[in-house]
């Protein structure tokens, strides 16, 4: 199989560029490297069934001569982190809408199988937990920009499921929730690199709100193992799917647990989130989702545990620091 991975030198693009070539098929990368990394992917360099494209959603030239060689596209290219879409409002919408749009319309051309990646933050402040597929998803009112990046993910869905029910591509829509591991950067705001980070470098570990909010981290590998599972499954067309971990843990147990591991001597100091990001930020104390459907369909649940998985980034960070 040919697949083509846009985004695929980010975090999670680059693991399963690793995994595909690892079991034989072929694999492009289109990525503008905006959040990306070549570094990600320098280790495949010069590999005969691998090439990279570095480009935007919106070089059509570009994504057709990419989209025609392949059997099956995963898109994975977004703007990403809580920092990036505060700021960014309008390139987070353009990037993540426009470039789902253009997808799509190359997808259709060549019949490729596409999946797409959407996130967890779709169900908003819903208060069912845990969160399935078919709940009613609950964003807040538009004046907050902290919902835009939730609402363009959501648009991405509607997108892709009018391409699948008005054209017949065959397309799976994934939600995925909190994924972290080695490569995952920290610089657009995702918690747990930063921690670690801070931790290993003597820093204080800095705790939006109380720290009571609870999160379920999935390591990469684990992802990227739900991400081929679903690749060539027809059965899986049409339909979304969650893809985590069910293991919650609050934020100040993840900071205490990371100096803890990282026999750190860092403090754990509390900032308020109007500091932190804007007055009237709002975080879902909870979000935990019901993996039931793709355990159904393919088998999978995730096999790390969350020391693992500190462990895991912290080898990753120590080496960076070296």
């Amino acid at each position: 199989m040919h697949v083509l991975i846009t985004g695929g030198a980010g975090f999670i693009g680059s693991h399963l560029a690793d995994a595909l070539l690892r079991r034989g098929d072929s694999v492009s990368i289109l990525d503008n490297l905006s959040t990306g990394s070549a570094e990600n992917v320098r280790g495949l360099e010069g590999h005969p069934r691998y090439s990279f494209a570095q480009a935007d959603l919106d070089d059509g030239a570009a994504l057709d001569r990419l989209a025609g060689r392949a059997d099956a596209i995963v898109h994975l290219a977004a703007t990403v982190g809580v920092q990036l879409v505060l700021e960014r409002p309008t390139q987070t919408i353009e990037t993540n809408v426009l470039g789902t749009h253009a997808l799509l319309d190359a997808a259709r051309r060549y019949g490729c199988q596409t999946l797409i990646a959407s996130t967890s933050e779709v169900y908003g402040k819903s208060e069912s937990l845990p969160f399935s597929e078919n709940d009613d998803l609950v964003l807040g009112p538009p004046s907050r920009t902290r919902w835009v990046y939730a609402a363009t993910k959501l648009l991405d869905e509607f997108l892709a499921l009018a391409a699948h029910q008005e054209f017949g591509l065959p397309l799976t829509i994934m939600r995925l929730f909190n994924v972290v591991g080695p490569r995952q950067t920290g610089r657009f705001g995702m918690v747990l690199p930063r921690f670690v980070r801070q931790a290993l470098r003597g820093q204080p570990l800095t705790v939006y709100g109380d720290g009571m909010q609870t999160r379920c981290f999935c390591h990469v590998s684990d992802v990227v193992q739900a991400i081929v599972g679903l690749l060539g499954r027809n059965t899986a067309s049409g339909q979304i799917y969650n893809i985590g971990s069910s293991q919650e843990v609050t934020i100040r147990e993840l900071a205490e647990q990371i100096v803890d591991r990282a026999d750190s001597s860092s403090p754990i100091h509390f900032l308020p989130y109007d500091q932190a990001y804007a007055a009237g930020f709002e975080d879902l104390r909870r979000r935990v989702p019901d993996i039931s459907k793709i355990e159904a369909e393919i088998g999978w649940k995730p096999t790390h545990l969350l020391p693992n998985i500190l462990d895991d980034m912290m080898e990753f960070e120590r080496d960076r620091l070296t």
